[in-house]
């Protein structure tokens, strides 16, 4: 298995992504610890995870606290021993889909505080006891927003490509300490809409551009080369893959999991 006796900690577990990941990540042998801001949402991702067989435990922690994150960092390391892997899939809603002229500062800026505030703190977190037994993944999740034009895209293009450019930054800092930094970058998952905020978020923008929404998602697969889009198992098994000793020479990378919409 790709992470058997593996410690990983999903921050969003209850997330779409981190779910999925968390699942995958069971299979493949990792002992998890799953948190996020909602326990009934952790424990259905928990039960999904405890059917393939993991060793599992879940915490409510507040992820754009520094304390809470410290806190539950040192905890999982007390009790496992180690932290392997850690995972940011913290998602929430923010504004896409106007102009600069429509957008508040305040909008702007809360997916740029919130996603880079979050990442910053779950990485700082993990590395300081990654450093200390000189191994371990940070794995990240970004947005094809980070390279793609047009309106309505600036607060999620700012945090996006902020977010790529801190996982290359960080693992050439962390590089010589055996630390390896991979940040995923998926499209719209076409099977999260349904449990997922970017269902409500991505309707406001279809709502905005005045088409339902099958209409604007059928507009999304159209740029994909595979003509569809992600889903969900996909990132997760790329997740493991990532996160695993087969992936031992691959930090500082963006992996591309656009299906195609974007072509590197």
């Amino acid at each position: 298995m790709l992470l058997q006796n593996k410690v990983a900690v999903i921050y969003g577990g209850g997330g779409s992504i981190g779910s999925a990941a968390a699942r995958v990540f069971a299979r493949e042998g990792a002992r998890l610890f799953l948190a996020g801001r909602t326990m009934s949402r952790l424990e259905e991702a928990a039960a999904a995870a405890r059917a393939e067989g993991a060793e599992l435990s879940t915490a409510v922690v507040d992820a754009s606290d520094p304390a809470a994150v410290e806190r539950h960092a040192d905890q999982v390391a007390e009790a496992a021993g180690r932290i392997d892997i850690t995972l940011n899939a913290v998602g929430f809603d923010h504004v896409q889909g106007l102009s600069i002229a429509e957008t508040s500062v305040d909008d702007y800026l809360h997916p740029i505080d919130g996603y880079l505030r979050t990442n910053f703190l779950t990485a700082k977190a993990a590395a300081r006891h990654m450093v200390a037994q000189r191994a371990g993944v940070i794995l990240t999740i970004s947005t094809p927003g980070a390279r793609l034009t047009g309106r309505g895209l600036i607060g999620n293009a700012a945090q996006s490509a902020g977010l790529e450019g801190f996982s290359r930054a960080l693992a050439g800092e962390l590089g010589p300490d055996g630390i390896r930094v991979v940040c995923v970058r998926p499209h719209a998952i076409s099977d999260a809409l349904a449990t997922s905020y970017t269902n409500a978020m991505f309707g406001r923008i279809a709502d905005a551009s005045g088409i339902g929404m099958d209409e604007w998602i059928q507009g999304l697969t159209g740029t994909t080369a595979l003509g569809r889009l992600p889903m969900l198992a996909e990132v997760g098994e790329y997740l493991a893959f990532a996160a695993s000793d087969r992936a031992s020479s691959m930090t500082g990378a963006i992996a591309n999991l656009t299906a195609g919409a974007l072509v590197d």
